[in-house]
Order: C-alpha cells, then structure tokens, then sequence
C-alpha cells in the first residue's frame, strides 16, 4: 500500500538577503538585551538563549544549597583534602541540569536533550533545591536532619501550588539521572600505595607522617575529562638536573620555619592559602554570584563549570601524585646527599612553615586547583575575573581582579610555605587551566 500523498501548502515567499540580515540583528540585539548576565554571556565569545520564564529567579537557592554542601561535606563528613572536589562537582551538576531543563540557556550536562527538558511553567527553585537535597541525602545519609531542615527553608520561599510540584518531581529526575551517572566511578576503592622507599619516592613526612591519603581519587572517573590519564603531565625534573637543584635551593631558603629570607608578607601569603581550598572556593563563588545579581542560570553555569573542573583537576593531581610519586621538600633537603646531585646539599632539622600534607609532592593539587578554576572564571567573565577570597587561617580576605595575579600568588604560596617545589606548582597550575578551559570548550555551552 503507498501511502497517501502530503496535502499541498504553498511556499512563502523567502525575504531578501538584506530583510535576513536586518531581522537577525535586530533579534540578536534584542536577546542580548534581555540575559539578566548579558556581558559574560558574550564574552563566553558566544551568547545564551533567552531563558524559557519571563522573570527568571536570582541565585539566592544556588548559594544556599552551596553552603548546605559545605557544612555537609566538610563539616559533618570532614571529609580530607581535595575530596569535596569531587562531590562538589557532582551535586553542582545535578543543580545545573534541574535549572536548565526548566529555564533553558544552556544545555544539559550528560544527559539528551529530550530528556533532560522539564515541564513548563515549573519552579527552577524547587527543581535546584530538590537536586542539591537528593544528591546530598544519596551520599551523606547520616546529615539527613541538616539536609532536610535546609529543604523545608528552601520550599518555604517558593509559592506552594502546580509550578513548585513539577519543580520537585524534575529535581528529583535531574539528580536520579547524576546518581546513576556516577554509579561505580572508582570513589573510595582501596588502592595500595606499594613503592618502595628510595631516592626521590615518597614516604610519610614529617612531622606526622602521615599514610598516602586517597589514593581512590586518582582512579575516579572524571566528570568533563575522558579519563584519568587525559591530562597527565610529564614527569617531574630528574633528581640530577640543574632544574631540581634550583627548585630545593629556593625551598630550602624561603619555605623552611626558620627562613631569614621569607618577608612577613611572604609568610602571611603561605599561611593564608593554607586553609581549606575547596570550603574558600565554594564561599568566593557565593560572592560572586551575589555581587553581581546573577540569575538561578548563570549562577548555576558557574558552579557546575567551576565544581567540574576542579574536580577532575583533582582527579589528575592524584593520578600524577601516585604515577610518579615524588618525595616531598622535607624529605628530599634533609637527605639530600641521597639524590645523586653535586649541587645539593643535606639539612637534617629542616622543617617547612607549614604541616607537610600526606601525599606525594607532584603535581600541585593546590594550584592544579586554582588554574582550573581561574580558567573558567576566565571564559564567564571575559578576563576581569573580580574574585574576593577569605582565609579562616589568616582572617583576611583578598580581592582579585586578574587570574595572572591570582595563580602566581598561589604558586609562590606553596613554595613559601615549604611544602610544594616550584616546578609541581607551575606544572600542576598549567594542567588546570587546561582542564578548565577543556571544561567549557565541552560542556555548559550556550544553546545556539
């Protein structure tokens, strides 16, 4: 059997090039006009859809939901090191694709573009809160009562009725789809730390020698990355070259307890990036956001970039960490006359200003960090990156306007503070920019 032939419709009549060209900026122009974070949309060197609701809420819900993680993740769990990276990055992403399903703007992390659209007319309030709760509650269990009272705080704000319903039942869907994403990604395998000590490989340091902390994170499945290995660098300085020589010299001199070099403002720059990276980073994000009034959107986009990136600069750190294992400062000055360099020279009291961290020295996760996230802020903000951040260790704040300066004081931070060569910080803050260039270049792109 044929099947029935289509009903004629006549063509319209195609406008001239020049109506095409006078309409398509105008409509451009228009677009622009009305994206509530207009500038950094554009210079993302692409600009966003119009966002499906008229009046667009702000990111008071992001920013809670932000500080629920943190207590959560830091606080009750005390989780150590670069590890609330990684559940940063996933409860960011679940928030990120609740919000956009609704509003619209960009598109969807991991997850198809027919499923991941939600119903019309929903609250993004509630989808964003209900998928910060989900995710929260799926790995942390025992904070239920913190978790739960934030939600009810959160709902409280939001008008009771249809829009709030569809909100929940897609916030729910969005974290269900990360959950399941996330499934057996390599988080807390128990992965043995088996090399032997020699020359250049690491050892617990002093002064509390403390094991090989998540070892697990170098083996966890990235969430932008293709995997682990993407982004490994090259093996540090060989323990005879001229480089490794001239990177113990410095620490020696500048990063030891007892430095007659080091200025107060130096130590003051160690101390105050020696607090914790990913609780200050979650903070400054807050302020951001809330200085300048960005929307549930685009506060959203700039958690989930950031909190991905860093999370697979993590991920690349310890993979680097535990590949090539290099000894730290403390070990290496004190048995220097072990590394077969002429140029070297053995302190056997040598202590570094700060508590030397229980993991191997290359790269810097630190600074693998802070380029990831320099580099993001980068692309959203077209360079005039305004990022104000607070040390609990110092009890101060510093204001940066420009990545540059932002990455070079953490670099010379590290190696003030007695615990990092240079080369692992350069080299660790390098891989990061990559990562969060990588990040956006791939994911939580605009719609076109």
């Amino acid at each position: 059997m044929h099947p029935a032939p289509r009903p004629h419709r006549p063509r319209r009549p195609r406008p001239s090039r020049s109506t095409r060209r006078t309409l398509a900026v105008g409509l451009a122009a228009a677009t622009l006009a009305a994206l509530p974070w207009a500038a950094e949309a554009t210079q993302d060197r692409t600009s966003a859809a119009p966002s499906a609701h008229p009046h667009t809420p702000g990111s008071e819900v992001i920013s809670d939901w932000s500080s629920v993680a943190t207590a959560v993740v830091g606080k009750d769990a005390k989780r150590p090191t670069s590890e609330p990276f990684i559940f940063y990055g996933i409860m960011s992403t679940a928030v990120y694709n609740a919000v956009v399903g609704i509003e619209g703007r960009y598109t969807p992390y991991k997850w198809h573009p027919r499923e991941a659209r939600g119903p019309r007319h929903a609250s993004s309030e509630a989808a964003a809160a209900t998928a910060a709760r989900r995710v929260l509650l799926t790995y942390f269990p025992k904070s239920r009562k913190r978790i739960d009272t934030a939600y009810a705080a959160s709902l409280a704000k939001i008008p009771d009725g249809p829009a709030e319903d569809k909100g929940v039942r897609f916030g729910e869907r969005a974290a269900a789809h990360i959950v399941e994403l996330r499934k057996d990604d390599g988080r807390d395998v128990k992965i043995a730390f088996d090399k032997k000590p020699a020359p250049g490989v690491w050892r617990p340091s002093p002064p509390n020698n403390g094991v090989f902390t998540n070892i697990w994170l170098g083996r966890t499945r990235p969430l932008v990355a293709d995997s682990p290995d993407q982004f490994m660098p090259a093996p540090p300085p060989a323990l005879t070259s001229k480089q490794y020589a001239r990177d113990l010299a410095e620490v020696k001199a500048v990063g030891g307890k007892k430095s007659k070099v080091r200025t107060a403002w130096q130590t003051e720059t160690a101390r105050f990036f020696a607090d914790s990276l990913p609780q200050q980073f979650q903070a400054a994000y807050r302020g951001y956001a809330t200085r300048h009034k960005l929307d549930i959107v685009d506060a959203a986009r700039l958690f989930a970039a950031a909190g991905a990136a860093t999370a697979d600069a993590s991920i690349t750190t310890w993979n680097s960490k535990y590949t090539h294992a290099l000894w730290r400062p403390i070990t290496a000055i004190r048995l220097a006359d072990t590394d077969g360099n002429p140029a070297t020279k053995p302190d056997r009291t040598w202590e570094s200003l700060l508590n030397t961290p229980p993991y191997p020295e290359y790269i810097g996760g630190h600074c693998a960090n802070d380029g990831a996230v320099m580099a993001v802020l980068d692309r959203l903000t077209g360079g005039d990156i305004d990022f104000r951040i607070s040390s609990a260790a110092t009890d101060t704040t510093r204001t940066y306007t420009s990545s540059a300066d932002f990455n070079r004081d953490v670099i010379n931070a590290r190696v003030w503070g007695g615990v990092h060569f240079r080369t692992a910080d350069i080299v660790g803050n390098r891989v990061g920019r990559e990562i969060g260039e990588w990040t956006l270049d791939h994911y939580f792109k605009p719609v076109e």
